[in-house]
């Protein structure tokens, strides 16, 4: 992941080891890398720590042989004697047999000092990259940065969308209802084995996520467009409120997953592989929801991966995808519809700098305010132009949420 610069679930699904792993390992699999990807700043400075000088790049395995181990001692609890034993075999069983006693005399040292170490450690700014809390303190300032890094240092909880009876399911699902109306759950566990899953009763949506479709308020009925819009999530918020769905994605493959999704769920939508760039419906319909592709920072706490794969440069090439795809869906709409626009970023050139842009351009849209309150809304997540912009340190108290930008337009005519 970290060389090759491919995606945690990529990496994971694409490995032939995984499937034959239990249930349980696969997950302590997953965890153990997610781990070390969250905390690698902290982990990389305790390993430089230990070590007179820096491993030579072609001992780049001992390097991850060691931030596995660490990442088991320091932040799993994994008894030291597995944690430092099974990481020596690593290193035996890949035949660096010449750094066994080096693996072995680190991993031992921060058995006995580590503790110590990490707490005097600024967790929060080891492990994010310096242009993001750049960006960050510049558009949030540092508090609310630090704040936001902070909450990136635990796992996210799981968050379901319910199709009825929130109520009920809450009782069944031993969840937690959220006042924005998702049911959350603690992390972990088989999601097959929950009550409801079977008969399609909910699906697993971050509570943030959920928020982008009810600013349509009343969507029974509508013929509606759902731009790029695997895995389906919203897509199927939108189909169990009654819209007539076109989902639109431009990978097929993700689309079969989609498909999947809605099938479990009993939920019927016209599954459409386009390019929305150049896709147009038949007709103008009533309603357009445009989850743009972004650099997906502000889902960290789920996706780990993102500060190791993602750089500036992404976020100024996304912001030229999303301007295009915004200009594409107004010419979806009809006078008067409505278009919802969201990205899972925390970078202002992918949210609030996009709107602008466009109604700056004399784009036929106007902006339709989000209201403080509206679907359990905080008035902190409403900004002065009437937008909703979730950060992860946002409901701390439930743990957290995604970092979500979404902005109501209106087209004139």
């Amino acid at each position: 992941m970290l060389r090759r610069k491919r995606p945690l679930d990529d990496g994971i699904e694409d490995n032939p080891d995984m499937p034959v792993l239990s249930v349980r390992d696969r997950a302590f699999a997953r965890l153990l890398v997610a781990t070390v990807l969250r905390r690698l700043g902290q982990i990389d400075a305790l390993i430089a720590d230990c070590l007179n000088t820096p491993l030579a790049p072609r001992a780049a395995i001992v390097q991850d042989i060691l931030r596995l181990g660490i990442s088991q001692l320091m932040f799993l609890r994994t008894p030291p004697h597995a944690a430092v034993a099974t990481s020596v075999d690593l290193a035996h069983q890949r035949g660096l047999l010449s750094h066994k006693g080096l693996v072995n005399a680190v991993l031992r040292r921060l058995s006995v000092e580590g503790a110590e170490r990490v707490e005097r450690q600024d967790a929060a700014r080891l492990n994010t990259p310096d242009w993001l809390w750049r960006s960050w303190s510049g558009a949030y300032g540092d508090d609310m940065a630090r704040a936001i890094a902070t909450a990136h240092l635990k796992e996210a909880p799981l968050d379901l969308t319910v199709r009825a009876d929130e109520a009920a399911w809450c009782e069944k699902l031993q969840a937690t209802q959220l006042p924005t109306g998702s049911l959350r759950r603690p992390a972990g566990g088989a999601v097959s084995s929950l009550p409801g899953y079977a008969e399609g009763a909910w699906w697993i949506q971050d509570a943030a996520a959920a928020l982008p479709v009810r600013l349509f308020n009343g969507i029974a009925g509508r013929e509606v467009v759902d731009l790029c819009a695997a895995p389906g999530g919203k897509t199927a918020q939108l189909a169990n409120a009654g819209a007539q769905v076109m989902a639109v994605d431009r990978s097929a493959r993700r689309l079969d997953r989609l498909v999947a999704n809605l099938s479990r769920l009993k939920l019927r939508v016209e599954a459409i592989a386009a390019d929305a760039l150049t896709w147009r419906p038949d007709h103008p319909v009533d309603a357009v929801l445009l989850d743009a592709p972004c650099t997906a920072t502000g889902a960290i706490r789920r996706h780990p991966d993102v500060p190791h794969l993602k750089q500036p440069d992404d976020v100024a090439r996304l912001a030229i995808v999303q301007e295009n795809l915004l200009h594409a869906a107004i010419d979806m709409l009809r006078p008067g519809g409505t278009l919802v626009y969201c990205t899972c970023s925390l970078e202002p050139q992918e949210g609030q700098e996009r709107v602008e842009s466009l109604l700056r351009s004399g784009a036929p849209v106007e902006r339709r305010p989000v209201e403080p309150g509206e679907f359990g809304a905080s008035p902190d997540w409403v900004t002065p132009e009437g937008d909703l912009r979730t950060l992860p340190c946002h409901l701390a108290e439930y743990d957290g949420v995604d970092g979500f930008y979404s902005a109501r337009l209106v087209k004139r005519g």
